[in-house]
C-alpha cells in the first residue's frame, strides 16, 4: 500500500490540498537572498559563535594544527567569552577521522554529583532540579573533553590551543549584548560572592552602593580564570620536561583539573554555597569516546550522538520522512509543512519518553527507535486531516525483539507534565526564563574541517550567565541538572541520580556520502535545535540550496510540540511559527487544519555548517546571520 493510500484525506481536505499542491508547484527560487557569502576554503574552514572564536581557530591552522586543534581553540575562546557557555559546562562533539574513515563521538557531558537524587530536590519543594546555582551543576565536562580531543586527535600542544583563550581571559572588550546580559541577570549574580567579583566590576554611577556589570567596550578581565588556564599549561610543560609524550603531557593537565589543586578549590567553593560536587565525583568522571548512531537517508549517512542527547530524534524524523516524496509536495507547501511537523511530533514524543543516559540500565531502545520498520509504523499514524494535538510515544521495543519495561508508564503518558500535587510536591519551581526563551535557550556551535579530511562538529553549552563561579578557579559551573526529571512518569530513563548524565538538547551532526565527509552542522537553541538541523539537511539534500541559504533557513518553520528541557518542561502541541516563505494561502490552510500559526519575519535559527564538494574537495562554510556566528576559510 502506498503512503498516499494509507493517509488518504477526506474529500474536502483533498480539495484544499490539491489547491495547495498547485500553488506549491511554482518553481523554488534558484537564489534565496542571503546577506553573507559562502566561505570557500581549499585548506581549512573554521566557524563558531563569535568572530574572536573563529579567529582562534584560524590561528591554530596557521600553526600547523588540524581541525580538531582549531575546534578546541574555538571552544576555549567562546567558553572564556561566556558565549552562553562557560568553562564548567559540557561539550558534545562528532569527529571524522580521515586515517580510519570512522566518525567518533566525544561525550564530554558531566554527571549528577553525590547526593543529587529526586528525593533531595523534592524535599526542597522543587518539581524539577533548580535552574541555576551550585545545585544546578553537573560535573564540569568542557575542560576534559577539550583536552581529550586534542590529546587523541590533535597535532598541537595544549599551550598552543589555550593561548588565545588565555589572552581573552587577560582582558577583551566586552560586547554590547553581553553587557546587557550581565545586567539582565544581575539580581541572580548578586547571590554568590565569587560571581559578583567576576561579573559586577564597577560601581553604578547612580548608586555608589550598587555594583553593576562592565559597560559595552570595557575591557573585561578574568584573572582567576586566566590563572586556572595557565595552571593547565604549567602541568603540561612540567610533564614534557619530565620526558612524557605530547599526549601524556596534556593528560597531566587533565589530572590537575580533575584531581589536583583546581579540583580542590572548585569543590570547596561549590560546597560553600550548598553545592553537591565532591572530589570523588570529579575523580570518577571521565570523557567517553563513543560510537555514534546513524541512519541512511537517500544515500547519505547521517551521524548523531546517542540518546544522552536529543540527536537521534532528527534521525527518527528523517526515517519517517524518507517514505514521502517531499519534492512533489513543494517547498513549504501546506502538505510539506504539515508532514514535516507531524514527523517531528512523533520523533520528539519518543525523545520525551525514551531518551536518557545509555550507561544506566535500562538503556534507551535506540535500535528499535532508529529502525526503518519502526519508522514505517510511526509513518502510518500521520494524520492529513489536522495537526497532531497530543503526540504520544510509540513502542520501539518489539522492533528490537524485546518487551517494553515501562509499558505501564507509557499508557499513562501525556504531552505536558503533571502539575503540583500529582508529582507529590507541595512546593513550586521558580523559573526566571520565559517560555519561549527557555525553549530556545542558547549555546554556541563549532564547525571545523581541513584538507586532510578531519571534520569536527561541536555543540558545547552550560555555565551561561548567571553562572555560579567556583571560587578562585574563575570557572562558571553548568546548569544542566535542570534537564533531568524527578518523576519517572515523565521519562523513566532520565530521572536524576548520582553519576548519571542528563538528557541534553545539544546535538552536533556529521553527514557522510560514499565514505567521504559531506557536511558538518549544528545550531544554537535548546529544544529547537534538531528541528532546525532537520530543515537545514532537507534544504541541502531535497531542495538544492547552497550551504549559506540552507544555514540561514529563512523558510524554516518552528514548532513547540515537544516538552521543553528547561523551565516548566511543558509542550504546546499545534503551535507553529512560520515565515513569509510559507504563503498566506498555506498559512490559512494550516490554521483551518487546527494549527496555531504565528507569522515571523524569521524563525530562530543560528546555524553554522560546512559542506564539502566531493568532486573538488573545496570546503563551503556558512554561518547564519541570525546572531554573532562567524567563520574564516583559507
Amino acid at each position: 500500500m502506498t503512503d498516499s493510500a494509507r493517509c488518504r484525506p477526506n474529500r474536502p481536505t483533498l480539495a484544499i490540498l490539491a489547491l495547495s499542491l498547485l500553488l506549491a508547484a511554482l518553481p523554488l527560487q534558484a537564489e534565496i537572498e542571503t546577506t553573507r557569502p559562502v566561505l570557500l576554503g581549499k585548506h581549512w574552514v573554521a566557524i563558531t559563535g563569535k568572530p574572536q572564536g573563529a579567529t582562534a581557530g584560524a590561528m591554530m591552522f596557521q600553526q600547523g594544527g588540524n581541525a580538531v586543534d582549531a575546534a578546541a581553540a574555538m571552544l576555549a575562546v567562546t567558553s572564556t567569552m561566556w558565549d552562553v557557555l562557560g568553562w564548567g559546562g559540557e561539550t558534545q562533539a562528532l569527529i571524522h577521522n580521515p586515517h580510519t574513515g570512522e566518525v567518533l563521538g566525544i561525550n564530554g557531558l558531566g554527571v549528577a554529583p553525590t547526593g543529587a537524587t529526586a528525593e533531595f530536590f523534592r524535599e526542597q519543594g522543587l518539581r524539577f532540579p533548580p535552574e541555576f546555582g551550585p545545585q544546578a551543576a553537573v560535573t564540569p565536562g568542557t575542560p576534559g573533553a577539550l583536552m581529550v580531543m586534542v590529546a587523541e586527535y590533535g597535532n598541537l600542544s595544549l599551550a598552543q590551543v589555550l593561548a588565545p583563550a588565555i589572552q581573552m581571559a587577560e582582558g577583551y572588550p566586552l560586547e554590547t549584548s553581553q553587557s546587557a546580559n550581565i545586567e539582565r541577570r544581575r539580581e541572580v549574580i548578586e547571590r554568590w560572592s565569587y560571581s559578583r567579583e567576576v561579573f559586577l566590576t564597577r560601581t553604578d554611577p547612580a548608586d555608589p552602593e550598587q555594583r553593576i556589570g562592565p559597560a559595552p567596550g570595557e575591557i573585561f578581565r578574568q584573572p582567576d580564570l586566566k590563572r586556572t588556564l595557565e595552571k593547565l599549561v604549567e602541568a603540561e610543560a612540567q610533564a614534557l620536561a619530565d620526558g612524557q609524550s605530547r599526549e601524556q603531557a596534556i593528560m597531566a593537565a587533565y589530572e590537575r583539573f580533575y584531581r589536583g589543586d583546581i579540583a580542590e578549590e572548585l569543590v570547596r567553593a561549590t560546597q560553600e554555597y550548598g553545592g553537591l560536587i565532591t572530589m570523588e565525583d570529579l575523580d570518577q568522571w571521565e570523557v567517553l569516546i563513543e560510537e555514534p548512531v546513524s541512519i541512511n537517508y537517500r544515500g547519505v549517512d547521517v551521524y548523531k550522538l546517542t540518546t544522552w542527547t536529543q540527536g537521534p530524534a532528527m534521525l527518527q524524523a528523517l526515517n519517517i520522512l524518507e517514505g514521502f516524496d517531499l519534492k512533489a509536495m513543494g517547498y513549504n507547501s501546506t502538505r510539506y509543512v504539515h508532514t514535516l511537523y507531524q514527523a517531528m511530533s512523533l520523533a520528539f514524543a519518543d525523545r520525551d519518553f525514551y531518551y536518557g543516559d545509555p550507561y544506566f540500565p535500562p538503556a534507551s531502545p535506540v535500535a528499535g527507535l532508529l529502525s526503518k520498520e519502526y519508522a514505517a509504523a510511526r509513518r502510518e499514524l500521520i494524520n492529513f486531516d489536522g495537526p497532531v494535538v497530543d503526540p504520544v510515544p510509540g513502542d520501539p521495543y518489539p522492533f528490537q525483539g524485546e518487551t517494553n519495561p515501562f509499558q505501564h508508564l507509557l499508557e499513562q503518558w501525556t504531552p505536558s507534565p503533571p502539575q503540583g500535587e500529582a508529582l507529590g510536591v507541595d512546593g513550586f519551581q521558580v523559573n526566571t526564563l520565559e517560555r519561549d526563551e527557555a525553549f530556545r535557550i542558547g549555546t554556541t556551535s563549532i564547525q571545523a574541517a581541513d584538507a586532510e579530511g578531519w571534520v569536527v562538529s561541536v555543540t558545547p553549552s552550560g555555565g551561561w550567565i548567571p553562572a555560579f563561579v567556583a571560587g578562585s578557579t574563575g570557572v562558571g559551573l553548568s546548569q544542566r541538572m535542570q534537564s533531568f526529571v524527578l518523576d519517572e512518569r515523565l521519562n523513566p530513563y532520565n530521572v536524576v541520580e548520582p553519576g548519571k548524565r542528563p538528557r541534553v538538547t545539544l546535538t552536533p551532526t556529521l553527514a557522510v556520502q560514499d565514505g567521504k565527509p559531506l557536511m558538518a552542522f549544528s545550531v544554537q537553541g535548546g529544544d529547537s535545535q534538531d528541528q532546525n538541523l532537520l530543515q537545514f539537511f532537507l534544504n541541502m539534500v531535497e531542495w538544492g540550496m547552497n550551504v549559506q541559504q540552507a544555514a540561514d533557513g529563512r523558510g524554516n518553520v518552528h514548532g513547540f510540540q515537544m516538552r521543553s528541557s528547561f523551565g516548566d518542561h511543558t509542550a504546546e502541541p499545534g503551535r507553529i511559527q512560520v515565515t513569509p516563505l510559507v504563503s498566506a494561502h498555506s498559512r490559512q490552510e494550516l490554521a483551518a487544519m487546527g494549527y496555531q500559526v504565528e507569522l515571523l519575519d524569521r524563525t530562530y535559527n543560528p546555524t553554522t555548517a560546512i559542506w564539502i564538494d566531493l568532486e573538488t574537495g573545496v570546503m563551503h562554510g556558512a554561518a547564519s546571520d541570525f546572531d554573532e556566528d562567524y567563520g574564516i576559510a583559507w
